[in-house]
């Protein structure tokens, strides 16, 4: 570990992943704790932060465009009959505490404020093993607790009018190289294919490396894939509606990636990513 601003993840003591707890970006880009650099066991860099087509996005991290209309995502804000619009919306996420600290690992609070105010009590586990001698797994959970003493409700620009764009939850952006990047499940394959609905693993294949996702709570949301326009993969926690968060109530995903060296085949996705979730 580092600083009180920063966490080092390391596996088989490599550093793997380096955790920024308070970066200085403007408001627009929804401030808010990341991943980046993400690499390898052999050092292959598999995230990207604010790239040129889309400043907003950070490495690993959480993401959710509309909460409560707040925009904890960064960028515009899709509003129905409009379309994408700047709007003065936008909220962070600031890191309290780290509950727990060790190489392998993390225990967050944090505070998700906009307005002046504080919406959602957030707590983050990040967690790093080692599953092979050119894979590990990258365990996320968050659980996002209501705080405001009245009713929420988390939603995307899919359930304000943009059909395909459910995106907000756990996001990855992934590597930019010259080459799109492979994208394909247990049955099938291609963006188009991938894009939106569930799976219990999804792969995420570049030039020398794979990214596999899996799902890990009772309730798995649709994945948001690009490939084309950008290489990026993310869950859908509000895909058809609107997910209301009484006072008090709390929201849990868990995300399982693993990080691999090599392109993968479907077998050997599948087998890494069952001893990357299994207890």
């Amino acid at each position: 570990m580092t600083s009180n601003d920063t966490a080092v993840l390391r596996v088989a003591g490599r550093p793997v992943g380096r955790y920024v707890t308070r970066p200085e970006l403007p408001a627009r880009l929804s401030p808010r704790p990341y991943l980046h650099p993400v690499t390898t066991l052999a050092g292959t860099a598999v995230t990207e932060v604010g790239p040129a087509d889309h400043a907003h996005h950070l490495g690993v991290g959480v993401a959710v465009p509309d909460v409560e209309g707040f925009n904890f995502w960064g960028g515009r804000t899709y509003v129905r009959d409009q379309g994408p619009t700047e709007l003065d919306n936008h909220g962070a996420q600031r890191h309290i505490a780290f509950q727990l600290r060790d190489p392998d690992g993390f225990v967050e609070e944090l505070r998700w404020v906009a307005a002046g105010g504080e919406l959602l009590r957030e707590r983050r586990t990040v967690a790093a093993t080692e599953l092979t001698e050119r894979a590990w797994a990258l365990d996320l959970t968050f659980s996002l607790t209501n705080v405001t003493g009245g009713p929420l409700s988390v939603g995307s620009p899919a359930t304000n009018g943009r059909p395909g764009a459910a995106y907000g939850g756990f996001f990855w952006r992934a590597r930019k190289e010259s080459s799109a990047p492979e994208v394909f499940t247990a049955g099938t394959e291609g963006e188009e294919n991938v894009h939106g609905r569930p799976a219990d693993w999804l792969a995420l294949r570049g030039g020398t490396w794979t990214l596999v996702f899996a799902g890990a709570t009772e309730r798995t949301d649709p994945w948001f894939v690009r490939t084309e326009e950008y290489p990026g993969v993310g869950s859908s926690l509000a895909c058809d509606e609107r997910v209301p968060i009484p006072p008090g109530g709390t929201v849990v995903r868990r995300v399982v990636t693993v990080v691999a060296d090599g392109r993968l085949d479907r077998d050997t996705a599948a087998a890494l990513v069952r001893k990357a979730v299994s207890p």
